[in-house]
C-alpha cells in the first residue's frame, strides 16, 4: 500500500520557519529527475536511476498519492518526504505502520533542513492519524541517517541484513499528553 489510508488529500501546504511542504506539481519533474539520478543521493539506497529512463518514464505530475510532499525552499523544490504504509511483507515490527522516507538534493544536506521538514511531517501526520506510530529504515552506514533518525526520537527496534548491508529500524511512539 502506498497511501495512509482515511486521510483528506491534498492538505494545506505546510509551513515552517524555512520551507514549504506541499504536494508534487509538474514544476517539480525536472528536480525529481535529479534527485532520483543522484549517485550521492542514492548512495545508501541502491544507486541512482539512469537518466535517461527517468526522462521517458517519470509523468508531468511526478508522485502524487497521499504522504508524498515535495520540500520547497525559496519557491524551489529541494527534497521530498514520504509517508505510507510499510508494507506487510516488510520486517514484522514495521508492518503497517507509517513509514518516513525522505531524500534531498545533496546541495541542500548539511543545513538541517531534513531535520525541520521530517518534523513537520510527522507533527501533520499525529493531527490527522492521532496515536499513530512511525517507523524508519536506513542502513547503519548512513551515519547522518542515524542521526537524524535520533533527533526525531526514534528508537531502535531492530539491526538486520539486506540488500547486503546491515540495516536499521526505528519506531517513534506517538506522543501522549501528560497530565
Amino acid at each position: 500500500m502506498t497511501g495512509l489510508g482515511p486521510v483528506v488529500w491534498p492538505p494545506e501546504p505546510i509551513r515552517t520557519e524555512r520551507l514549504v511542504l506541499r504536494e508534487p506539481e509538474a514544476r517539480d519533474r525536472a528536480v525529481f529527475i535529479e534527485l532520483l539520478a543522484s549517485q550521492e543521493a542514492h548512495t545508501y539506497l541502491g544507486g541512482p536511476r539512469p537518466r535517461d529512463e527517468l526522462e521517458r518514464e517519470m509523468p508531468e505530475v511526478p508522485e502524487r498519492w497521499p504522504g508524498s510532499f515535495v520540500v520547497e525552499l525559496d519557491g524551489s523544490m529541494i527534497g521530498q518526504i514520504l509517508l505510507r504504509r510499510a508494507p506487510e511483507h516488510h520486517r514484522p515490527a514495521a508492518a503497517g505502520k507509517a513509514d518516513l522516507g525522505y531524500l534531498f538534493l545533496p546541495r541542500a544536506w548539511g543545513v538541517g533542513y531534513a531535520a525541520e521538514a521530517c518534523a513537520a511531517a510527522l507533527d501533520w501526520l499525529a493531527d490527522v492519524l492521532p496515536g499513530e506510530p512511525v517507523v524508519l529504515a536506513t542502513q547503519t552506514a548512513n551515519v547522518g541517517s542515524m542521526r537524524l533518525a535520533a533527533k526525531l526520537g526514534f528508537t531502535e527496534v531492530e539491526r538486520y541484513q539486506a540488500w547486503g548491508a546491515e540495516q536499521w529500524l526505528g519506531v517513534r511512539s506517538p506522543v501522549t499528553p501528560s497530565g
